[in-house]
């Protein structure tokens, strides 16, 4: 099946928990400041870390044999960052990275059709900072580089995560809507039913549906905790029952601390992967929300969890 075909019957996907995170934590390795985690794939070690990491969430999808959707460690690879970095003279880095998942997926054999990779994308600035967001017209110019590498590397989908601002939102999906592949918006939002920058998220996709041609796949929420999620889209002033039908994901966080909390915490505040799947199970019931992972402070033990209680195996 495709990965459009796959979305729309599969009652239940995963999708990895947290990467970069846990990364930060590994001390065998260490992230560059400008593209994070994406420069791993040049070392032997970097590679080690990152294809044990990946295939610790695959493995899970194989377990439980359920749709998987892996997502290239390209968040920050933008071509503005691959400049500032130690790897300025890598030409490929987002081809690189699709190709080096490509080669884990490509181990599954028979498994490895229910696995899809995603390019991933992120807001220019902080994704905690509204205020640094780009007019939608600059950031169509600022991501559609990055967004045809993406493509033209052979991805599944696009998926741009954590976004804290409609206007570099509407901007981001411009350039997306110009490749020939699904793509998926996932905004951070606050317990009103807002994003960050205090746009309605009903108004936010309404907004974005409305503009875009072809419109996104669909939209997802990520970095909050799932206490957020259920207040959020439960807030009357904040969401619409239609915009509700367009959200068919959630990355969760592990912590209840709000992302200006969680940014630069010293810390994992994480919680026990039975409690953090019990809550997850409780928003797929209730508002069908087919696509579920992790974020911040989550890893292989939560996904498991959430497949284990959805999908047990007898």
């Amino acid at each position: 099946m495709n990965f459009r075909n796959t979305i729309k019957n599969s009652p239940l996907v995963l999708t990895e928990g947290g990467m970069v995170e846990r990364l930060r934590r590994d001390t065998s390795v260490r992230l560059d400041q400008f593209i994070v985690h994406a420069g791993l794939i040049y070392n032997d070690e970097g590679r080690r870390v990152l294809e044990r990491i990946y295939r610790q969430y695959i493995d899970i999808g194989l377990k439980y044999k359920l749709p998987m959707m892996a997502l290239a460690p390209t968040w920050r690879a933008n071509p503005e960052r691959i400049q500032q970095s130690d790897f300025y003279n890598y030409k490929n880095i987002n081809k690189d990275c699709v190709e080096f998942l490509n080669g884990i997926r490509e181990t599954y054999v028979d498994y490895a059709e229910q696995i899809f990779i995603g390019g991933m994308i992120a807001c220019r600035g902080d994704a905690y900072m509204p205020g640094d967001a780009l007019s939608k017209e600059d950031a169509a110019r600022f991501h559609r580089p990055q967004v045809r590498l993406l493509a033209e590397a052979g991805a599944d989908f696009i998926k741009a995560a954590t976004l804290p601002a409609l206007s570099e939102a509407a901007g981001m999906a411009l350039a997306m809507a110009e490749c020939d592949i699904p793509y998926i918006l996932s905004f951070v939002i606050r317990p009103d039913g807002t994003i960050l920058d205090g746009t309605p998220v009903h108004e936010a996709i309404e907004k974005i549906d409305s503009e875009t041609d072809p419109a996104p796949f669909f939209y997802m929420i990520n970095c909050v905790h799932p206490s957020v999620f259920e207040k959020g889209i439960g807030h009357e002033a904040g969401i619409s029952r239609s915009a509700i039908k367009r959200i068919s994901g959630f990355q969760a966080n592990t912590s209840s601390k709000s992302p200006e909390e969680l940014d630069g915490l010293s810390y994992l505040d994480t919680t026990d992967p039975g409690e953090f799947a019990d809550s997850m199970t409780g928003l797929h019931k209730r508002f069908g929300i087919k696509i579920l992972g992790g974020c911040c402070g989550s890893d292989n033990r939560h996904i498991e969890a959430i497949a284990e209680r959805i999908c047990p195996i007898s």
